[in-house]
Order: structure tokens, then sequence, then C-alpha cells
């Protein structure tokens, strides 16, 4: 039962193969070969302890199936757990950067020293690196329930952390005081189209996510009530497929109050797309009518606002902002105008009151800043702000 084989490198080594009953799954007779041992003692001890492990019900043999194979299995189960936007994007995570790595190795040979060095691959050049933990993880848990092994390797590995320096801030995404939103709607008003103009006055009056203003649709809107209604947002699934569904999380079905500037645009904008579709005898009245479609009448690529941000931006020589930007934004000038933090949470959509509290916290160190400032004027000039009267008058909407 025990053989003696010589290795390559010409030194002496023990063997054995052992019979371990049917699958009874597969039908198939299970056999395992192990190699290796430096003596024959040290062959019959481990052959002993293995003919002993196989009379266990819950006995795991080494499985022939490699990483990716099971990972497909896994796939299969998840996608039915989770929305199909989020599939897609952890389907790219696996192909990307999991599958080059772990995919063509047998499950049982993957040892934590293998996961913890991929770990630290991922850590060096990728952000998200701990969702990549997260998924082969759960790959490895996956194969632990159907019996194909008996331990997770990645719960060995010791998780990287990156190292904050003393003098480095933290990051705020960039976002418009009163005056910079005022002056971007004014440009954005004269200069570009009714449609850019007033799907980003929505953005900035109501802090809609991308998604769910490209999901905005004519029955969502209550011109009586004045108020807009989120209920679905727009995604991208597999193949750069456009896809409704459910927004973000439960508290994201919400119903926002407009003002009657905002209400008065998007009324305005309602009759421009009546007569344009009209032409092509398309019944905009319908209840499925999208509030921005294309030309053909279908959803918007979701990079619209981002391409035609990045062009404003430049064209004109504006701050710095970003689409989500916008929504950043409002939450602010919520803030600024007196809103309670609860209302800043519902308006928005917050489901951890955290998120808005951190904005909150930006809000409140803008203004310790303008204290000093403004004391500073005091004392200098008699005048708390020498450029108040300078703004008062400026035209605009107030928030």
């Amino acid at each position: 039962m025990i053989k003696k084989y010589k290795k390559k490198d010409g030194s002496t080594a023990y063997m054995f193969q052992i019979y371990l009953g049917v699958d009874p799954i597969s039908g198939k007779k299970k056999r395992t070969t192990k190699r290796g041992f430096k003596t024959q003692q040290e062959a019959k001890l481990a052959l002993a302890r293995l003919q002993l492990e196989s009379k266990e019900p819950d006995f795991i043999t080494e499985t022939t199936k490699t990483f990716e194979e099971v990972c497909n299995m896994w796939l299969e189960q998840y996608k039915n757990t989770v929305k199909a936007s989020t599939y897609t994007i952890q389907k790219v995570a696996i192909d990307k950067h999991i599958l080059p790595l772990f995919g063509h190795i047998r499950m049982s040979k993957i040892t934590i020293q293998f996961c913890q060095k991929q770990v630290n691959h991922w850590f060096s050049y990728y952000k998200k690196y701990s969702n990549l933990i997260g998924i082969t993880t759960s790959v490895f848990n996956y194969a632990i329930n159907i019996r194909l092994l008996n331990n997770n390797p990645m719960d060995g590995v010791i998780r990287p952390k990156k190292q904050q320096k003393v003098d480095e801030e933290d990051y705020i995404a960039p976002f418009y005081d009163r005056e910079q939103l005022l002056t971007f709607l004014s440009v954005v008003k004269e200069n570009y189209s009714e449609q850019l103009f007033v799907m980003f006055r929505i953005l900035g009056y109501t802090g809609l996510r991308k998604g769910e203003l490209h999901a905005l649709r004519w029955k969502d809107i209550d011109f009586v009530k004045k108020t807009l209604t989120v209920k679905q947002t727009l995604a991208t699934i597999q193949n750069w497929e456009l896809v409704f569904q459910p927004p973000k999380t439960r508290k994201s079905i919400r119903t926002i109050s407009l003002d009657d500037e905002t209400l008065g645009l998007i009324k305005k904008w309602k009759l421009h797309q009546q007569k344009f579709l009209f032409q092509f005898g398309i019944n905009s009245l319908s209840q499925g009518q999208l509030l921005f479609p294309s030309t053909e009448n279908k959803p918007l690529y979701l990079d619209y606002l981002n391409h035609n941000l990045s062009k404003i931006l430049k064209e004109n020589n504006l701050p710095k902002m970003t689409v989500h930007g916008f929504r950043h934004t409002h939450c602010s000038l919520l803030f600024e105008a007196g809103v309670s933090i609860k209302d800043v949470q519902e308006r928005m959509g917050h489901t951890d009151i955290k998120t808005t509290m951190n904005i909150y916290a930006h809000v409140t160190e803008q203004r310790k800043e303008k204290t000093a400032h403004d004391f500073a004027n005091f004392m200098a000039n008699g005048s708390p702000d020498p450029d108040k009267n300078t703004r008062g008058s400026q035209g605009g909407s107030q928030m």
C-alpha cells in the first residue's frame, strides 16, 4: 500500500493511495493519493489517520475542483440575493482581480500563505481591496457549506490597513456654496440646453442621486401637492444594459417637497417635451414617460451628466465639481438654511444619520472659520462682511 519512489532531485520519498468508497452524488469510486513523506513511518501514520477520518460522517475528501469552478457555483446562488447592478459590479471585480490569481488553482491546494500574498497585492493597488477579501471569503465559505473543504484559508489572513499621515487631511467631496451654485445654474441656463439646466436645477434643489434623477417619470411629479417622489433608480447591469430597480435603500424611497420656481421650470420642461415628442407620434402623457429621455425617448446613458458637467466646467472655468457633489451641496445648504438634522436626513434619504452628521460637521467647521473672518472684518471695517451689500444685490432664487 505504501510505496517508495524517487523525486526529481534524486532523493527518496514515500507515497500511498487509498480507496474511500463511492461518492453518493456522482456514483464514482473515490480514491486519493498522498505523497512526499520523508520516511515510511510518517506515511504509515498519515494513512492510518486518513482511514480513521474517512469513517466519520462529515469526512471531506480532497476536491479536484478549481477556485473558478466553485466561484461560478457560488455566483449562481449569489445573483438571487442582490440587485442586478450589484451582481454585475461584483462579477466585474471577480473577473478582473480575483480569478486571474485564484481561478486555476484547486480549492484544496490554496493555503493561508497564498491568500495573504494575494491580499497584500490587492492592497498595493486597489482602493476597495476589502471587497475582494469579502468575495473570496464567501466563495470559500460556500465550498465549506457544500462539503468541499474543512476550513477557510481566508480566515487566517491579516488585513492590511492604510496608515494615516499626521498631516494628511480627510478628503471632503467637492460641493458648492450658495453663490457658486447660483452662478453655475445661471451659466447652464444661458449657454446650454433646457434639459441640462432643469436636470442640474433638480439636483441642486432636491439632492437626488444621479440614478434617481434618470429614473424620474411624470407620474412621480405631483404639481398640486408640489412634490417629487423617488420610487426607482436607473442602474447598469451586464453588457452595460440599463435597468430600473428599487432605490439604494428603503429610506431612499421618499417624497420631496419642491419650491415654486423649480416646479415652474419642470412644468415648462413638460410642455417642451410634449411638443418635441408629438412630432414623432409619441404620447408624452403616458404614465411611464420619463422626465429626461434621449432623443429616441429611451433612458439617457448614466454618464450623460458627468460628460456634460466636465464640458461646462472646462468651457466656463468654473470651480471643480462632480455630479454627486450637487447632492452634497444641497445637504450643506439645507443646514445653512437652518433645517433640522432629522428633516435633512429624511429629505436626503440617508439610512444612517451618521452620513447626515458628517456633512453637518463640515458645514459647522465652515461656520467657525466664517465667525473669525466676520469678527476680523468688523474690527477692521466696522462691518462683519464688507461684500455683504454686493452679494445681496446679486440675482438668483433663494434656497
